[in-house]
């Protein structure tokens, strides 16, 4: 019998607690104690849970609820016991990875570069876990039981950047991100390489949230960009990122591309299409990997265009529900955007990977 995956806030409280208590108070989780901490260290037999521990809160209409979702259709496809668990404190992300270790969890999947430390650090102690973490850089030297998946996410944010310098009229762009760090910085780079390919006297101005989860201050900043002339912002700063569209919504002709298709319903005249970064999919894509005889860790998985995970979309509902006027310059600006694609794909478009600002 599958369970759909729930939610579980492991922020704070996390730190008092001891990983025996915290099973017991979790619903699902807490049958599995017993069995383990019974069984000397190599030979717990795994549960068959799969769990994923997520560093940023779901409700977000991107990357967490994506993931979420997808989870929740594994579980129901393959009939696993899964788990979404939230850990808000970074002071107890190994806790939480000990945790699920200790209960023998099949294979734990982690969220962004903020939990790799503790990846490393409780991946060898548990080589009868698959752990995998979305969103990481290469382990050197590997470790046996870890994958760790990049995404080329500025490819996407380069045709961006080309579609972005056809429908603008001010020719001023703008980019919000969450955090600068370095993939956020080439994020940037590349959005403006792909201005600047059309019109290199465009201008592109970045400004950070200094917060994946933060509407309130993308609001503050995607304001200030409108008034200030810019017409269209890329966004890069998940929940961060309901702001930016409340901003853009109260303003005639400003343009959004945002990050996830659930996004389009929020701005129906404003977010113009998405560097799509679909992280249900890549969830999908290395737990059902993980889930094969023949799964191998120690590897780095990049993921680029081409993936079915990033891409740069039109939304169909501006297009339908946005200005006339700009909807006909994005239907002109599309060829352009397609060409950069295939270029980049077939190796005569290069876009750099640079991550300073």
């Amino acid at each position: 019998m599958s369970n759909k995956p729930n939610s579980m806030d492991c922020g704070a409280p996390l730190g008092r607690l001891s990983r025996r208590r915290f099973l017991a108070a979790t619903a699902g989780v807490s049958a599995f104690v017993g069995a383990g901490a019974a069984l000397p260290f190599g030979a717990r037999a795994s549960t068959g849970l799969v769990a994923l521990v997520h560093t940023q809160a779901a409700g977000d209409s991107g990357p967490i609820d994506s993931m979420m979702g997808r989870l929740n259709q594994l579980a129901e496809a393959e009939g696993l016991e899964t788990r979404a668990i939230y850990a808000q404190d970074p002071a107890t992300y190994e806790t939480v990875l000990r945790t699920l270790g200790d209960a023998g969890a099949s294979i734990v999947l982690g969220t962004f570069p903020v939990i790799s430390e503790a990846f490393k650090a409780a991946a060898p102690a548990y080589p009868d876990t698959k752990w995998i973490q979305l969103f990481g850089d290469p382990v050197d030297p590997p470790i046996a039981n870890l994958v760790t998946v990049s995404y080329d996410y500025y490819l996407g944010c380069y045709l961006s950047g080309i579609f972005a310098a056809h429908v603008s009229q001010s020719q001023q762009i703008g980019y919000i991100g969450g955090i600068s760090i370095p993939p956020l910085n080439a994020d940037y780079n590349a959005l403006t390489a792909g201005v600047h390919a059309v019109n290199p006297d465009a201008t592109v101005t970045a400004a950070f949230a200094g917060s994946f989860q933060d509407p309130a201050k993308g609001y503050e900043i995607a304001s200030q960009m409108f008034l200030d002339g810019i017409d269209y912002i890329q966004t890069d700063s998940a929940a961060t990122d309901g702001g930016i569209i409340q901003a853009a919504n109260e303003r005639d002709g400003a343009m959004v591309s945002a990050l996830d298709p659930a996004q389009y319903a929020l701005g129906p005249a404003s977010v113009i299409g998405v560097v799509s970064l679909d992280f249900g999919q890549s969830l999908h894509n290395e737990a059902s990997a993980a889930l094969g005889a023949d799964w191998q860790g120690g590897r780095h998985v990049p993921t680029g265009l081409g993936s079915g995970v990033i891409d740069f979309l039109l939304s169909p509902v501006y297009q339908e529900q946005g200005p006339e006027d700009i909807v006909a310059r994005s239907q002109d600006a599309w060829p352009h955007v397609e060409a950069a694609r295939a270029g980049i794909l077939d190796g005569s478009v290069a876009v750099p990977f640079n991550t300073e600002l």
